[in-house]
This record gives structure tokens, sequence and C-alpha cells, in this order.
């Protein structure tokens, strides 16, 4: 039987999970600054205060880590939070509950103990806002022991990947691409949908070159391959969930092809691309023809607004790789 859709831009299918999980379990909760009675500055919490009261759609202090230490105590007392952070960068002060607790809690405790926690912010660049509303900072969640990453880059991800996220018993970090939160629409199932982490996605099907990828660099690499206009044939991997990551997808797409490029928004040095490019170098060496090529950010703070179309990967560059891949 055919499942119902609705056709939704990434930020609603966020806020239609939040509802859908809010009214499934009674012990999920949403936390965080502004999501209340604003209903979030992207509105991805609207109207969930209004329908489940003060008590579950929390508007907190400007405090993020008193608001994950908080989800800490009240995942002891049997709640699922999910915690917003505002902003990617904003969420720096809370590593320390992050790192020294959150991550730890389910090994302190042998495994008797489970985690619940939902961490989600957006991330990334390209909507013209100020210092510290830009970064990539998926890597340092990625490297924590105990906690999951994922980075949805479809609406009907954004609403799979969350669900999945609030009803894991360890914690899981979303990062959602706020560049795309109302320029990306799509068909999102209705009701009860969860896209299981550790699953990538093949975006395009490809012969010759693989495109690796994650949150808004998909549909930059979906622009790539069509301003190729055929000139190679390009499979593109979303990767969308980066811990568990699905490494078999990962070396099925790169033995497919025999060429890869991975494609970050995040800066260089040590980002999550250079973990991917270390898998495929200790497990398929003798299935690549050419060296795996990384088109990503810059190892600089994250511009300003005037110059960050020079800082992010562009169609261009990613291009310019696969033409190198092709010519090697």
């Amino acid at each position: 039987m055919a499942v119902a859709t609705r056709e939704l831009t990434l930020v609603e299918a966020v806020n239609d999970c939040l509802h859908h999980e809010l009214e499934r379990d009674d012990s999920v909760l949403v936390m965080g600054e502004d999501v209340g009675r604003a209903g979030g500055v992207f509105r991805a919490t609207a109207g969930l205060r209004d329908r489940f009261g003060p008590d579950r759609c929390i508007d907190t202090p400007l405090a993020e880590a008193g608001i994950l230490g908080t989800a800490v105590g009240l995942c002891m007392a049997g709640w699922r939070p999910v915690v917003e952070m505002q902003y990617d960068a904003f969420s720096y002060p809370c590593l320390d509950q992050l790192i020294t607790h959150v991550g730890r809690y389910h090994w302190r405790t042998k495994g008797g103990m489970e985690f619940p926690i939902t961490i989600r912010m957006p991330y990334g660049g390209g909507v013209r806002a100020p210092e510290l509303h830009d970064d990539s900072p998926e890597t340092y969640y990625v490297h924590t022991p105990g906690i999951k990453v994922a980075i949805p880059s479809t609406a009907a991800d954004a609403k799979g990947l969350l669900a999945a996220a609030i009803r894991d018993p360890d914690p899981v970090v979303i990062f959602e691409p706020k560049l795309h939160y109302r320029t990306l629409r799509g068909e999102v199932p209705e009701g009860d949908h969860v896209v299981p982490l550790g699953e990538a996605r093949i975006v395009r099907e490809g012969d010759d070159v693989t495109l690796v990828a994650y949150g808004s660099m998909v549909p930059l690499c979906e622009g790539a391959i069509d301003a190729l206009d055929g000139e190679a044939s390009v499979e593109l991997l979303d990767i969308r969930s980066l811990k568990p990551l699905d490494e078999d997808a990962l070396l099925a797409a790169a033995a497919k092809t025999g060429r890869v490029a991975i494609v970050q928004e995040a800066p260089r040095v040590c980002g999550f691309g250079a973990e991917l490019a270390a898998i495929l170098a200790e497990k398929a060496i003798l299935d690549l023809q050419a060296p795996v090529l990384r088109v990503t950010g810059y190892d600089v703070p994250y511009p300003y607004w005037t110059i960050e179309d020079a800082y992010m990967p562009s169609v261009e560059r990613v291009v310019d790789a696969v033409r190198r891949l092709l010519a090697f």
C-alpha cells in the first residue's frame, strides 16, 4: 500500500517530526533558546508549546552548557530530551558536557543506563550570517566516543533521521543544513517515518567517478553533475549517517568507479572527509584507479559574508575534481 506523503520544506519536515514524536511518546520533550513562544529562530519548533504545553517545549536561558547539562539530568530521570542549539558554533560551550559526560555515561554504567539525548542544530554557511553562525563542526562530535552523528540532505531524511535519533538509546547529534531549510522541498511520508542510522543513500548512479558528500554538499554535487552535462557518468553517495557509518556502501561505490572525490564544507585538516579517505586507502586501495581527492572549506575561520562564496566548495571546484580524476 502506498504511503501518503506531503510536499514539505526541510525545516517543515523537522517540525512535522517533532510534532509526531512528542505525540507518540510522552517522555519526549524539546528544550532550547526561543524554542517555545517564538517557535525557534527558524520556526523548527513552531506550534509545539501551544500543543504540548510549556513543560514539554521549554524556553531556556542563553546558556548552552546549562541546556545540555539539564538534559543529562532529564535523561537520568527517564526523559528523552531533544535539545536545540540555536546555531552551529553556539554549541561549543556545551562540548564540556558532551565530551566529559554525555558520551561516557553508557560506558560508565557498563551499559546499565541508556542516554537518549538528541542534539539538533542548524549548520553551515551560505546564508550571509555574522560570525559564529556558519560553522561546520561535525568532526568534533564524530570524534567523541559514544556519540552518533547524522546530517540530512533532503526533507524526507530530515524527518526520518531525526525520528531515528529521538528513538535511539544513545545520544545523537543531528546537523541540519540551514542553507536549505526553505530552499529544498520534497515529498515526506506522513505519520511514522524513520530512516535508520548507519545507512547511506545512492542519490545518482554512475560508472566513471564517485562523489561522496553529506548535508548541504549533496545538492551542490548534484549541480556539479548537471554542469558536467554527460561529460562523465558520476555516482553520488550521500553518507547522511556519519557515525555509525555505512562503510559497505562507501567501499562498494569506490569499487564500482575506481575514482572518488569527497566533498565537505568544513575545513580540510582532520575533517570527516579525511576519515573517509583513510578508510578507502586501507580497504579499497586495489580498487582505486586514481588518488582520492577532497573538495573542502579552507583551514581558516569561516569568513565574513562578503567573501564566503570564495570559501565554500562550489560547483566549479567539484567539476574540476571530477576532471582531474578522469585525467589521472
